[in-house]
């Protein structure tokens, strides 16, 4: 894992190197209909503000429940007692983008998502709200902060989100076997290269060419930088887009040359 310091050093010379998000330059239809119908997107949608309140009030929690360490890329403490309002503040994906992930399923109107890693379940609610005509399955390791989710979905009405349990590193491959295909994915488990890329060659089996992957954290660690170079370099794949803390992945087979885009978001 990069210190603070390393990471805030990555960061601004990802800001002064990338596009800078306005779309102009970029050589492709795709990314430039990407950038200004989804990253530019500044609509309010009404689900955001349920969903934030749910966010807020996790903030609050002082209960503590049980939380099994995974490994170096939880981001979980080693101790099994951890109360809500830390977990909230540590591991959920900030709001700008958790509502980019909401604008990603909006537009493209996935109808098979899948989530690794749903920690409290504002992640996996801004996915179900996106398109309720989806199914959203979303796979937590730790019991406790499943049930912490669950109770989530309930207080904002959403019923397609299917959750399930266990460490998906054991779990993924009977899930993807159940699959025929899946159209979105969001990768936020285990942050270290071997894992990630297991995750990645799992996936392969059922992504089609309109599937979308979105990895998280992809410059959190040396590990991580080379896992997303590795997976960038993968025949299969023919579009990237880098916006620093995540990663997209697109399988498009009209894309006639392989292009990888560092953006400005």
């Amino acid at each position: 894992m990069y210190s603070s310091a390393q990471l805030a050093f990555k960061y601004l010379k990802y800001w002064l190197t990338a596009s800078n998000g306005s779309g102009h330059g970029v050589h492709s239809p795709f990314v430039f209909d990407f950038i200004n119908n989804v990253l530019n997107d500044k609509r309010e949608f009404d689900s955001f503000r349920f969903i934030e309140n749910i966010r807020a009030e996790l903030k609050d929690n002082q209960k503590e429940i049980n939380v099994p360490d995974f490994g170096a890329g939880s981001r979980m403490q080693l101790n099994n007692k951890r109360k809500i309002s830390a977990i909230a503040k540590s591991s959920l994906k900030p709001k700008k983008f958790s509502q980019l992930l909401f604008r990603i399923v909006h537009y493209y109107k996935p109808q098979s998502i899948l989530e690794l890693g749903t920690s409290l379940g504002i992640t996996t609610s801004y996915l179900s709200a996106a398109n309720p005509s989806a199914q959203v399955i979303t796979m937590e390791g730790a019991p406790e902060v499943a049930a912490v989710a669950k109770n989530n979905f309930k207080q904002l009405h959403l019923s397609n989100i299917k959750v399930i349990e266990g460490n998906f590193d054991d779990n993924l491959p009977a899930v993807i076997n159940q699959l025929s295909s899946v159209d979105f994915v969001f990768i936020d488990g285990n942050h270290r290269k071997e894992p990630t890329l297991n995750y990645f060659y799992e996936l392969l089996k059922i992504t089609e060419r309109t599937t979308i992957l979105v990895f998280d954290d992809i410059h959190w660690s040396r590990d991580m930088e080379a896992a997303w170079e590795e997976i960038k370099e993968h025949p299969s794949v023919t579009l990237t887009i880098d916006l620093f803390f995540v990663g997209l992945v697109f399988f498009r087979i009209e894309q006639k040359i392989k292009q990888d885009f560092v953006i400005r978001f």
